[in-house]
């Protein structure tokens, strides 16, 4: 197993096959779960589903036993902001659901997280969902050889302030590979031009958290949610993407198109 470096690191052609396979799998993951958030559903059903596939599928659950955590997915209901643990909570309708997943496929990870709504949402809910996402698309779109990781945090922060929703940045994505958390950081509010610059067959996610009120957040007593402070609905949206020659490819695009808010199989 590598161990952190302090440095990026930059993979070769290897490392994006085994990317692309790893990032399919828990694209088709997160498809699978579609049909299946509705009202009445309890997330740990969710999670259960998610394991079984996970295993039937020959790969490993990057999450259970990390640092202690016992489940294939973290499932964050509507003003959790993240790492929201699976448990006897029934689903409502009009709640919406970021769902997590991070999958180990010969040695390689694939994170890749999406927003589900169960039952029929509110129109706030839907529309926070839509920038959500639109803001992720923005930061993968600042991605390309010569831009900076900044370029990232300015593109999606433009976004939220257009459509005046806050930014959360008490958590940020990550280098990935053959680790499940590497360098760098990759913050998602931040200066153009500023931070490491951009390099082929660099890995890392892009996760956006937005919140419909203010961006601060606190952990509950069980060491993992967060939670707005302010208790208002917040989103997230995630992706894996390598560093191209001459832009970016994202390694956990669903290969039936289930990845953009509102789909449903």
């Amino acid at each position: 197993m590598p161990m952190r470096t302090g440095e990026i690191r930059i993979h070769d052609a290897e490392g994006f096959e085994g990317m692309r396979k790893a990032g399919r799998l828990v694209a088709e993951c997160l498809d699978m779960i579609a049909p299946h958030v509705q009202p009445g559903v309890t997330t740990a059903h969710l999670d259960d589903l998610i394991r079984e596939f996970v295993y039937d599928h020959g790969a490993q659950s990057a999450t259970i036993g990390y640092r202690g955590y016992e489940h294939a997915s973290c499932i964050s209901l509507n003003h959790v902001i993240c790492h929201g643990i699976p448990g006897d909570r029934e689903l409502k309708n009009g709640d919406i659901a970021n769902i997590d997943v991070t999958v180990i496929v010969d040695g390689w990870h694939g994170d890749h997280s999406r927003m589900y709504a169960a039952g029929t949402p509110k129109r706030l809910a839907e529309r926070l969902m839509d920038v959500t996402y639109e803001s992720l698309m923005a930061g993968i779109a600042a991605v390309k050889p010569g831009n900076r990781f900044g370029d990232i945090g300015a593109a999606i922060s433009e976004i939220a302030r257009k459509n005046r929703y806050s930014v959360v940045d008490d958590f940020c994505g990550h280098g990935l590979g053959r680790l499940f958390h590497d360098e760098p950081n990759v913050v998602h509010s931040a200066k153009a031009g500023t931070g490491p610059e951009l390099k082929e067959g660099m890995f890392f996610t892009i996760e956006p958290m937005l919140n419909v009120g203010r961006k601060d957040a606190a952990i509950l007593k069980d060491g993992w949610t967060a939670v707005t402070r302010d208790r208002k609905l917040s989103a997230q949206f995630e992706h894996s993407v390598g560093v191209t020659k001459d832009g970016c490819e994202i390694f956990t695009a669903s290969p039936t198109g289930l990845h953009t808010p509102h789909k449903a199989a």
